[in-house]
């Protein structure tokens, strides 16, 4: 492909982006991130603040990753200090997913904390794919302060996120379990459970939990 027919290919996908057809802009990202060129990727990364639909923010995600990560890292962590909710959600998504630990400085406790629950459960998912080694028990304590917050979809994506980490959250949950709010111990302890026994489910393991509150018990089971 001549470096004319590309230009013109790539400045059809860029009109694209501003279709109202989700199905038209679905391909134009598709397009940008198979034929991936770097002066676009701002282009890439606005266009993810505003996508309103998810299958077309994925494959946004999608094309950024296939830039030089040199090029798109330092652009992204900019990105996660917007203003914009969906800004910072979808910026932390992609860093999760190219996945460069330099990004590591950006995950910041203001974002793991995010009033903004699509953004904080980002944050989550990021931090723990970007966790440095021999730092995941300091991420642990401070995904612990979001034990109990808000219903079951985000309170399963913390749930994911600590498992991820692995035993080193074991004090933790043990010390989240005596908590003085019941919503903290019920989450950690259906977290205990999961992290027991991954094929549990959650629902049974909130349920299990909520019991064992109920009753005033701490559930640990010597964990």
């Amino acid at each position: 492909m001549t470096t004319t027919r590309r230009d013109t290919d790539s400045g059809r996908a860029l009109q694209g982006l501003e279709s109202g057809r989700s199905s038209v802009r679905l391909r134009a990202a598709l397009e940008l991130g198979t034929t991936p060129d770097p002066r676009f990727v701002d282009t890439l990364i606005a266009r993810c603040a505003i996508e309103p639909e998810f299958f077309v923010r994925d494959m946004l995600t999608w094309a950024l990753t296939r830039h030089p990560v040199s090029v798109t890292l330092p652009r992204l962590v900019r990105e996660v200090r917007s203003e914009r909710a969906q800004a910072r959600s979808q910026a932390l998504h992609t860093l999760s997913k190219v996945g460069d630990r330099q990004a590591w400085p950006a995950i910041t406790r203001s974002l793991l904390s995010d009033a903004d629950p699509e953004v904080a459960r980002s944050a989550w998912r990021a931090a723990v794919v970007l966790v440095p080694d021999g730092e995941a028990g300091a991420l642990a304590a401070v995904l612990a302060t979001q034990l109990g917050r808000g219903g079951r979809e985000t309170q399963l994506s913390l749930s994911r996120a600590l498992i991820t980490l692995g035993e080193v959250i074991v004090p933790t949950l043990r010390a989240a379990t005596a908590d003085s709010d019941p919503h903290v111990r019920v989450h950690a302890l259906a977290t205990q459970r999961l992290l027991r026994d991954p094929d549990a489910g959650f629902e049974f393991a909130i349920e299990e939990a909520k019991r064992v509150v109920a009753l005033g018990g701490a559930g640990q089971e010597g964990r």
